[in-house]
């Protein structure tokens, strides 16, 4: 049997409100997340979507971990396009080797049973 052992989340974004200061420039969120910066730009990794409840919805891969975090926040494909309004917390691992983020992914959305993954769902949603 072959065992996976998922690595730690490196970068962990939650929706909040700005708290502004007196020489703070506001911060235009996306779907309610300001901190989307925290996210590296040119690092490859798994990108997970909660809900609230901290149910996985939505598990990705990627080479450019925050341009796709944007895409499946504004873009009109995204499967998370309907269900934008459910994400409350954004989790990033960085995996820079694509076979890993591949079987990484693939393992997050059986063993978690993200909701919104269809493609590489081995499980029934119920």
């Amino acid at each position: 049997m072959i065992s996976i052992t998922v690595p730690e989340t490196d970068v962990t974004i939650v929706q909040r409100e700005q708290e502004m200061s007196a020489n703070e420039a506001p911060i235009k969120p996306i779907n309610g997340f300001i901190d989307i910066h925290e996210i590296p730009r040119d690092k490859g990794g798994i990108i997970l979507f909660f809900n609230k409840k901290d149910e996985l919805l939505l598990a990705g891969k990627a080479r450019k971990l925050r341009q796709r975090v944007k895409k499946h926040l504004e873009d009109s494909v995204s499967p998370l396009k309907n269900h934008r309004a459910e994400v409350h917390k954004i989790s990033v691992i960085i995996v820079e080797d694509a076979m890993e983020r591949e079987i990484y992914e693939t393992y997050i959305i059986n063993t978690m049973r993200a909701k919104y993954n269809t493609e590489k769902a081995f499980f029934e949603n119920e």
